[in-house]
């Protein structure tokens, strides 16, 4: 990650908006997403009843930047050199031995292909969000269920596991009252969603008054957008913003060309005519980085501007961003919360005035660490034989401090700076 990096040198700041601008109450919408997915598996394609009761305890499964291999049903942690660290088959945990047995100490047969973050493969699927990840209990449900009623070793429920996400998260779905998951937050906003802290609309307020551009770059639909930011900001909560752009269909919005997927305006929320270029700021729907990056150079006098962009997924956020539009990336990570391993001990030989203000901040952990999976950053090497075990990074950790300039776990942390 980068030795010095300064705000202040960012003439454009961008949000994403879920688990970034807006913080959601984690047991309760991954207890409401899973059911969302799971009641669609039992009435829609008969899937057992019993997917439909949750043990609360059992979502200390879900554990960012685990792997499903769709064709073994199994599980997996990967360390940065792509050995498996931990795993299990469905929901039961696998032992040292039968991992070495199966996946011997060598790079996983697909790693070669993950490592790109943006592959989507047949094969396997990577957990990468809050909004994906109660659907990897979900399907470690599933492979216990079959393995149990039909004592298979080839697992095809991915393709119900996708229409399941589909018909939930689908863009007419807010508008239709359709699924579980929209019209449950709809009813019920503050049981989901949390209010964006006074620290952080103040900082939004001085980061435009000090001239900055401000962004938010949402894949979500306008009219979720609109319900989220009206709840968490106020009802004047497209002030805080110069360009609003929803249903971004990020990493897309960063990785396609501007024919490929132009921006367009929106009335009423519905999409309207495709814009040959972007002219002025406002509210779209879709569109590039391309076409952005133009409207922000005549926005700002500048030739090359610079931009960061703070977002909580590796895949549609940061990766995409760094990577194709070489932006600063400001990685939101809430697992830096729960992780003891990653932080230093006190200590006493600086003074006080000159520690950072989020030193002090002691936030109620809505986070924790997976009790199955261990730690988000680092783990034990199982050993060969005698051999010691050995610390090792994961993945996921060797992706952060690629992809991103830097990780923090909320923007509450650097609001009061």
């Amino acid at each position: 990650m980068q030795q010095y990096f300064s705000l202040a040198d960012c003439e454009v700041m961008g949000f994403d908006l879920d688990h970034t601008l807006c913080r959601y109450h984690l047991p309760q919408s991954a207890a409401l997403i899973y059911d969302s997915f799971a009641q669609y598996l039992v009435t829609e394609k008969g899937y057992d009843k019993d997917l439909l009761t949750l043990n609360p305890e059992s979502l200390d499964f879900c554990c960012k930047g685990l792997a499903l291999d769709l064709e073994d049903g199994n599980f997996l942690k990967l360390a940065e050199d792509g050995t498996v660290l931990r795993a299990s088959h469905g929901t039961r945990s696998m032992t040292s031995e039968e991992i070495l047995e199966i996946y011997g100490r060598r790079e996983w047969k697909h790693f070669s292909t993950v490592s790109g973050m943006l592959s989507r493969s047949a094969k396997y699927y990577l957990y990468d969000n809050y909004f994906d990840l109660p659907g990897a209990l979900l399907c470690a449900r599933v492979v216990d269920s079959l393995d149990q009623h039909d004592g298979q070793k080839k697992y095809d429920f991915w393709k119900d596991m996708v229409a399941a996400i589909q018909h939930n998260y689908k863009i007419s779905a807010f508008k239709e009252d359709c699924g579980t998951y929209f019209p449950e937050v709809k009813n019920h906003p503050e049981k989901y969603l949390q209010r964006c802290p006074s620290s952080v609309k103040k900082w939004l307020k001085q980061l435009k008054s000090a001239g900055k551009i401000l962004l938010l770059i949402t894949s979500s639909h306008s009219d979720y957008c609109r319900l989220l930011c009206e709840y968490i900001l106020g009802n004047d909560f497209e002030e805080y913003f110069d360009v609003v752009i929803t249903n971004a269909l990020k990493p897309g919005f960063f990785s396609h060309t501007p024919n490929q997927r132009p921006f367009r305006t929106l009335e009423n929320d519905e999409e309207q005519e495709a814009l040959l270029s972007l002219d002025k700021p406002g509210w779209y729907s879709q569109g590039n980085a391309i076409h952005l990056y133009e409207l922000l150079k005549k926005m700002t006098g500048k030739l090359d501007p610079k931009v960061v962009y703070f977002g909580d997924s590796m895949h549609s956020d940061i990766f995409p961003a760094r990577h194709y539009s070489n932006w600063e990336t400001v990685f939101i990570l809430e697992e830096l919360l729960g992780d003891k391993v990653m932080v230093p001990t006190e200590t006493e030989s600086e003074p006080l005035e000159k520690k950072g203000k989020y030193e002090g901040y002691q936030p109620k952990i809505p986070y924790s660490v997976s009790e199955q999976w261990g730690s988000f950053f680092v783990d034990r090497l199982p050993g060969l034989e005698n051999a010691e075990e050995t610390l090792v990074r994961t993945w996921s950790c060797k992706c952060i401090s690629t992809y991103s300039t830097i990780a923090i776990p909320s923007l509450e942390a650097i609001a009061g700076l």
